[in-house]
Parts: structure tokens; C-alpha cells; sequence
């Protein structure tokens, strides 16, 4: 079980890794657009979109590693208080309860939208460059995927921890 979690966070990493780089790109567009706007008078159509674009994947793709950090945000007043053991049945009740259900859900929902995005040929229709739409909806099912599996992940180590199988935290 815990390689099967290490995998799932290696794999977080990695996603999360290459989704801080996406703010590389995105910072050479708006750059470009501030230039060509301002200092050659010619705006870009492309701009608008491409930086939606890779912001939005930036922050979709980085939940799970995030999650994987433990960075996410959550109430400490009481949490923090708690014994381990109770603090990982609060993490198991709200990962398999609560989020893992509505991330299955959702992965379900986005992977139709995706095939769809992609099969009708799709367009953003925000600006006059109008990019297909598959490729930031397959984003969306990647990122929503990588969460929900680093949500059974964390799932698993809590209950380990509940059944006194584990180490409070992972190294």
C-alpha cells in the first residue's frame, strides 16, 4: 500500500514540477503583449487566451501537489489539537465521505466533456485566434484525476494511521 501512495506521489510531484514551469511561457506571452501593445502600437489576438490558458492549468494541475505538500489550506484551531489518530479519522471521513466521491464524480463528468470538446472540434470563441478547446478540457480531466488519486492516497495512509498501521507522517 505505501508504494502504491509513494507512486501516487511521485507522480503529483512530477505533474506539479512541470505545471510551476508553465509560468515560463506565460510570463514570455504577456511580456510580448505588453511590447508589441504599447511599444510597436500592434496587440496580439493571441494574448487574452493563452494566458487563461496556461494559468489555468498552472493552478489545475498543481492541486494534487499541493495536496501532496500538504500545503492546502484547512481550519487549525481544532485540528491541530487533535491526537494523530484523531486527526487522521477527521482526514479519513472527509477524504472518502466528502472529496473522494465528488472527485469521482467529477473526473466521470470531465472526461465526457473532453472527448466532446474533442470530437466536435470545439473552439475557445474568446478572441479572433480561437484555439481548440480539447487540449485545456483534457487539462481539466488530468488535473481532477491526479487529485482524486492523491485524495484515495492520503485516504490510505489516514486509515493506517487510525488502524495503527503507520507513521503519523510520511518521510
Amino acid at each position: 500500500m505505501e508504494q502504491v501512495c509513494r507512486a501516487v506521489d511521485r507522480l503529483s510531484v512530477a505533474v506539479g514540477v512541470l505545471a510551476a514551469w508553465l509560468i515560463a511561457p506565460l510570463v514570455a506571452a504577456l511580456c510580448w503583449e505588453v511590447v508589441a501593445r504599447y511599444v510597436f502600437g500592434a496587440p496580439t489576438i493571441w494574448a487574452y487566451e493563452i494566458g487563461y490558458l496556461l494559468t489555468g492549468s498552472g493552478w489545475l494541475l498543481g492541486m494534487a501537489y499541493a495536496l501532496a505538500r500538504g500545503a492546502h489550506i484547512r481550519i487549525d484551531i481544532v485540528y491541530a489539537n487533535f491526537p494523530p489518530r484523531a486527526r487522521a479519522m477527521v482526514d479519513v471521513v472527509g477524504y472518502l465521505l466528502l472529496l473522494l466521491p465528488f472527485l469521482v464524480w467529477i473526473v466521470t463528468t470531465l472526461d465526457d466533456r473532453a472527448l466532446q470538446a474533442f470530437r466536435s472540434g470545439e473552439h475557445t470563441g474568446q478572441s479572433a485566434w480561437n484555439p481548440p478547446l480539447w487540449p485545456f478540457r483534457t487539462v481539466f480531466f488530468v488535473a481532477f484525476l491526479l487529485l482524486a488519486l492523491q485524495v484515495a492516497a492520503e485516504a490510505m495512509r489516514a486509515l493506517a494511521i487510525v488502524l495503527g498501521r503507520a507513521p503519523e507522517r510520511r518521510g
